[in-house]
């Protein structure tokens, strides 16, 4: 290769180390044999990927202004270019190529994985908020060995195969040369170090598995799913590594009385026949009844009263403003009532010719009934819409 090296790469010879870099990436990208097949480009990438081992390398440059051979002692030119893949891949994608593991050794602290439990809550309790303490079943940092995963009084020591590198090259040759790649040393998988002692608690993990009690607050307005974060409260990492979130998914256990559609309550009355065609008011008790206990001194209302208009349907509803459940970003739902008349099936001979009476001066003894019509067809509307005209 009598061409010179500066002018191989069309640098200066007072480049430095960027310049010589963007040169190379820019004449790689144009004459890599992936790019570009022809016989010709392929030498002429051999002659760019020495030129650039050797203006890289501060000493293989400083030997070769000085007119000497910048490969003496390093093989010659006979063995290739000892250029690594490093420089390839920063060639085309700009950056450093890293292995499997990334450059250098890799931490032996991790972040825990977060943990989910199951909690289930009173509809009151989901509605106006609670405490609860929690028994968690979660890897806890080990005591021992404060997570060092070494045996009291024992530290890790750098491997001796990648000498605390974490990290071995891997030569290949080819057609371009020695290609060298690093991956994660298999002696201390890709630590730098190994524990030559492992604390006998935790096996060199750090970490050992442990019940503790925990305090959750369990906001106003909660449903079923809605999962209530504990940070930092999950499973501790490998290597005494920080903690990861617990989550505390809620379960809203049905209720004996209301049944709960958003934030909205619903509940259903039964009312006698006569009591729905007089009117009457019946006492309802409100959700706010499961959570005052007989101690407490509270001036929440327990119930509530409820008028019944006289004539009314079964099926009808009344809605009472603000008697819901809270929501969680403030405002309440509402408390709906349906009303369900009961038709008593049990006469006696005296409450039949009571209500035989009763219809007779209603007129009702042989009703006709209202009859609505079902689903008609298209015509049939078009039909009747004409015939209003």
């Amino acid at each position: 290769m009598s061409q010179d090296l500066y002018e191989l790469l069309g640098v200066d010879r007072d480049a430095d180390a960027d310049a010589v870099k963007k040169a190379y990436r820019r004449l790689a990208r144009q004459y890599h044999p992936d790019v570009n097949p022809d016989p010709e480009s392929q030498e002429r990438f051999k002659d760019i990927s020495r030129a650039y081992e050797v203006l890289s390398d501060p000493q293989k440059r400083a030997a070769y202004d000085r007119g000497g051979d910048p490969f003496v002692g390093a093989g010659g030119f006979g063995q290739g270019p000892g250029f690594s893949f490093t420089d390839i891949m920063d060639a085309f994608f700009g950056g450093a190529a890293t292995g499997a593991g990334g450059r250098g050794p890799r931490t032996r602290q991790r972040r825990g994985q977060d943990a989910l439990i199951r909690l289930e809550i009173d509809l009151a309790e989901a509605a106006f908020g609670v405490s609860r303490e929690l028994k968690v079943d979660t890897a806890v940092r080990c005591s021992t060995c404060h997570g060092e995963g070494a045996a009291p009084g024992t530290h890790a020591v750098p491997c001796e195969t990648c000498h605390g590198q974490g990290e071995v090259a891997h030569v290949q040759r080819s057609f371009l040369g020695e290609i060298r790649t690093l991956r994660p040393c298999a002696a201390c998988r890709g630590f730098g170090t190994i524990i030559p002692d492992p604390c006998r608690e935790c096996s060199g993990d750090g970490r050992v598995r442990a019940r503790r009690t925990l305090t959750v607050k369990i906001p106003a307005g909660v449903d079923t799913g809605t999962r209530v974060q504990l940070s930092g409260e999950g499973e501790v990492g490998p290597g005494g590594g920080p903690a990861g979130d617990l989550y505390v998914e809620i379960h809203v256990a049905p209720h004996d009385v209301f049944t709960r559609h958003g934030n909205d309550l619903h509940t259903t009355v039964t009312l006698p026949m006569t009591a729905a065609a007089l009117g009457t008011a019946i006492t309802l008790p409100t959700l706010e009844a499961d959570v005052v206990t007989d101690e407490a001194e509270t001036e929440v209302e327990t119930s509530i009263e409820l008028d019944i208009r006289p004539g009314t349907q079964s099926g009808a509803e009344q809605v009472l403003r603000g008697r819901g459940v809270p929501g969680l970003r403030g405002g309440r739902g509402d408390l709906v009532v349906t009303v369900v008349v009961d038709t008593p099936t049990d006469l006696d001979p005296r409450q039949e010719e009571l209500l035989r009476e009763l219809a007779a001066i209603r007129d009702e003894e042989k009703p006709s009934g209202q009859v609505r019509p079902g689903n008609r067809s298209v015509f049939g509307r078009l039909r009747d819409a004409f015939n209003a005209h």
